[in-house]
């Protein structure tokens, strides 16, 4: 490596050591970029630090004016949105009366409002904190081993992140400069198989032990009826935009502001027939709390384009793929080797941050391993060409971060059950999720050898 090089190295090094000092994200990637290229200016004399200044200027803007990117917002605006107006409750609540009848059905119940909701929100801690809200307390007072239903709700809180859609997805998808909607419809049989697993982990651990979870709970058929009758719009508002977005009739902007608008209504109108209704306060903390989310990423952004700047300037990308492309290893070795740091990194970062930070450094890698841009499916590496790459690399970084966040001993979604669930130990927790942990390396290990799995929906439904 040349000297350049080495200050880009030096620059990743900090930028690391910021984030495992918990400095925000952003502001870690800010003073990373900056610093490392005022370095660079005094290492390379040609390379000026004032016009790396003059750019800021013109990212802030593009990253904020980003066409594409205006679905997060409204995402983010639509998931305050439905847990305010209760569709969260709602959803937990008919679930749970379909599931009622098996043993450890509440929470499988709560299994499937965690995927609801978290594709709605994006966001993996978002979900579990909502979600503990919600059925934490109707599962402790049915006496649910606490191990059980706090495992199963820090596992839950990962599974929004496929399903469309989904605020991670888009981001990816702009990162790599591929399609949303194939993102989308590549993310539906993994986010599915997703479900069933931990719903197949539920059972399992139940028909073993059953003293895990209560005996199955009997509803009158007017309670089951009026539960059922709550999950009716949630479906229908969800299902549509979910529906839409995979089959391809409209685009994810559109289909967001139309939720949007559908949830503002539903919440007007459930005043006549709900006491949990859209209130004008309710409507404020959705605001507030929307622009609070997405002013956060949005800065995430703009720092992402940062440090990308400075690390353009220091050829480091470059030096590392042709490093990795002139070794030996085998390319599949490499992309394991991938995910293994992914999910390491996934420990101590949101998901966001992660396909920002890391992502620009391995898909260019992946690309020149496989072959190029242009490379044949028959004469590629991995067997496929960079779109089909580019998707099925996608969905295996997701979810390998998402796992990131329930691994021992320091994954974020088990902390955000804890400070919900205080007497319970964090051993007690992770114990709880040792079970879906193996599940999904399972789940990666089959996306892995069977790459049908995120391909053959976009591929069929674009004829």
């Amino acid at each position: 490596m040349g000297e350049r090089e080495l200050v880009g190295l030096a620059g990743l090094i900090f930028l690391f050591i910021l984030i495992g000092l918990r400095i925000p994200v952003a502001l870690s990637m800010l003073v990373a970029g900056i610093v490392g290229s005022f370095a660079l200016s005094v290492a390379a004399s040609f390379l000026k630090f004032g016009p790396y200044l003059l750019q800021f200027k013109s990212s802030l803007w593009s990253s904020v004016a980003n066409y594409d990117l205006s679905v997060v917002p409204l995402f983010i605006f639509m998931g305050f949105l439905a847990a305010e107006v209760g569709l969260s409750r709602d959803l937990f609540a008919g679930l749970s009366a379909l599931f009622g009848r098996i043993r450890g059905g509440v929470a499988m119940a709560a299994v499937g409002a965690c995927a609801g909701f978290g594709a709605v929100s994006g966001s993996s801690i978002a979900t579990a904190s909502t979600m503990s809200r919600v059925s934490l307390p109707e599962l402790r007072k049915l006496k649910y081993d606490d191990g059980l239903a706090t495992g199963t709700l820090a596992a839950g809180g990962t599974l929004g992140i496929l399903i469309p859609p989904s605020v991670a997805l888009v981001i990816y998808a702009i990162v790599v400069e591929g399609s949303i909607i194939e993102m989308f419809q590549a993310a539906v049989l993994p986010g599915l198989l997703a479900v069933l697993f931990f719903i197949f982990v539920i059972w399992l651990r139940v028909h073993l032990n059953p003293d895990l979870a209560p005996k199955a709970t009997i509803l009158s058929d007017a309670e089951r009826k009026k539960a059922l009758w709550r999950l009716l719009p949630v479906l229908l508002i969800f299902g549509a935009i979910i529906m839409g977005l995979g089959l391809g009739l409209f685009t994810p902007t559109p289909a967001a502001a139309m939720g949007v608008l559908v949830i503002l209504l539903y919440g007007f109108i459930a005043r006549f027939f709900s006491q949990t209704h859209l209130t004008a306060q309710k409507l404020r903390n959705s605001v507030l709390s929307t622009a609070k989310t997405a002013g956060m990423i949005y800065l995430i952004l703009f720092a992402a384009d940062v440090l990308k700047g400075f690390f353009a300037r220091s050829g480091l990308p470059v030096a590392l793929t042709d490093l990795v492309a002139n070794s030996s290893f085998d390319p599949y070795l490499i992309l394991v080797l991938m995910l293994i740091l992914l999910i390491i990194l996934g420990c101590f970062m949101e998901s966001l941050s992660m396909i920002l930070v890391v992502v620009p450094f391995f898909w260019p890698t992946l690309i020149e391993l496989n072959g190029g841009d242009y490379v044949a499916a028959a004469d590629a590496a991995f067997g496929m060409t960079s779109e089909q790459l580019k998707i099925w690399f996608g969905i295996l970084a997701l979810v390998v971060v998402e796992l990131g966040l329930i691994t021992p001993p320091v994954g974020l979604n088990v902390f955000v059950i804890k400070s919900f669930a205080p007497d319970t130990s964090m051993s007690t927790i992770f114990g709880g999720v040792m079970p879906f942990f193996a599940v999904e390396v399972f789940r990666v290990a089959s996306i892995l050898l069977f790459p049908a799995l995120c391909l053959f929906l976009p591929a069929y439904l674009s004829g």
